[in-house]
C-alpha cells in the first residue's frame, strides 16, 4: 500500500503560482508513475500531469505551459509547480500513483486533495 498525502494547496489571484507537494509513505515510489488530477463539484476528475519512473513528463491539455510536475525520489515526493493561474484552474487538486501512465482517474492510490482557489 502507498500512502498519498497532499498540501501547498490556497487561494492565490490570477496570474499568481503555487506549489503542491505530495508525500509519500508505506512503498518506495521510485517504481510508480506519480499523477495529478483535479476535480470541481459534479464534474469528473481532470488529468492535469504526470511523470513516470523515468521522470518523462505527460500534461493535460489546459495546463501545459503553464504546469510543470517533478519528483523527487530521495524524498518520496512529487510536486506540482503551477504558473500563471486562472480562475479556471480553481479545484481540489489530488496526487495518484499508479503503475502505468493513464490519462483516467484509474490510478491505484489516492491522496485526499488541497484545494486550490484562484480569484480574478
Amino acid at each position: 500500500q502507498v500512502q498519498l498525502v497532499e498540501s501547498g494547496g490556497g487561494l492565490v489571484q490570477a496570474g499568481g503560482s503555487l506549489r503542491l507537494s505530495c508525500i509519500a509513505s508505506g512503498r518506495a515510489v521510485s517504481r510508480y508513475v506519480m499523477a495529478w488530477f483535479r476535480q470541481i463539484p459534479g464534474k469528473p476528475r481532470e488529468f492535469v500531469a504526470a511523470i513516470n519512473p523515468a521522470a518523462t513528463e505527460f500534461y493535460g491539455d489546459s495546463v501545459k505551459g503553464r504546469f510543470t510536475i517533478s519528483r523527487d525520489n530521495a524524498k518520496n515526493t512529487a510536486y506540482l509547480q503551477m504558473n500563471m493561474l486562472r480562475p479556471s484552474d480553481t479545484a481540489v487538486y489530488y496526487c495518484a500513483a499508479n503503475d502505468i501512465v493513464i490519462t483516467t482517474d484509474l490510478y491505484d492510490f489516492w491522496g485526499r486533495g488541497t484545494q486550490v482557489a484562484v480569484t480574478s
